[in-house]
């Protein structure tokens, strides 16, 4: 099995995510051409390190599978870590189980604090792939979707999500999101509707605060919900009229 990061300027969080990645056969770095180091600690770390410009995150994690020879993948992001149950979860899975992939629960932290409602547990994310039957969606490159040839699974133990350190952090990856959002709406020829201003925000409210139960987080899922709603729901569309909305 190869353990695989997608990187960017992940000087700070790439030491200590190779550091739980010891149960892997490989790991494997396939960075953007961070300018902090983030390649050189990669090495010096014990992995292998390549190199690829960003295009997008389905992209690049295609590109990631197809530049190695191994019949099992796990993705897993620099600011994430696999505790030693998980670890041994996995290997015990794909030595033994016939699926083609496996989600993995995620406990996420933000600006230090566990959120555990609103979407932000178990957040399962399918992460553990034959590589020969996972493909990632091109027409998804923001928030990428596995197209899995097969029957896939549920692990019970979670991996650690240090999502963002600070609010500054979390409110700059949001734009940037929202940013490549909009180009795809853009590319789908959807218009900037004045009611798509009020109503998506709403919607995504409603889901992370009570479908989600974000409001058993207290303040925090209340935060969250507001800030999703506004970053998902209402940016996207003021970046595609602030660019004319042609489509």
């Amino acid at each position: 099995m190869v353990a695989i990061i997608l990187t960017k300027n992940e000087a700070k969080h790439i030491g200590d995510c190779i550091a739980t990645l010891g149960f892997a056969d490989r790991v494997v770095v396939s960075d953007s051409y961070s300018t902090d180091g983030t390649d050189d600690l990669a090495r010096a770390a014990g992995a292998e390190v390549i190199q690829r410009p960003f295009d997008n995150f389905a992209g690049q994690r295609n590109a990631a599978m197809d530049a190695v020879d191994a019949e099992w993948i796990f993705f897993v992001d620099a600011d994430e870590r696999i505790p030693p149950e998980l670890a041994a979860e996995v290997r015990g899975v794909i030595s033994a189980r016939e699926e083609s992939g496996w989600w993995v629960p995620r406990h996420n932290f933000i600006a230090g604090q566990r959120v555990d409602h609103g979407g932000f547990y178990p957040d399962y994310q399918l992460r553990v792939m034959r590589r020969d039957r996972a493909r990632y969606d091109p027409d998804r490159p923001v928030h990428e979707v596995v197209q899995l040839a097969g029957a896939s699974g549920y692990l019970q133990n979670v991996m650690i999500h240090y999502n963002y350190d600070t609010w500054a952090q979390f409110h700059a990856k949001q734009r940037r999101y929202a940013r490549l959002e909009s180009k795809i709406l853009h590319e789908r020829g959807v218009k900037p509707w004045p009611h798509k201003f009020i109503r998506q925000p709403l919607r995504e409210f409603w889901r992370r605060y009570v479908t989600l139960q974000g409001y058993r987080d207290g303040w925090l899922g209340f935060k969250l919900a507001v800030l999703l709603g506004f970053y998902y729901g209402f940016m996207p569309h003021w970046y595609l009229l602030r660019a004319g909305g042609e489509g």
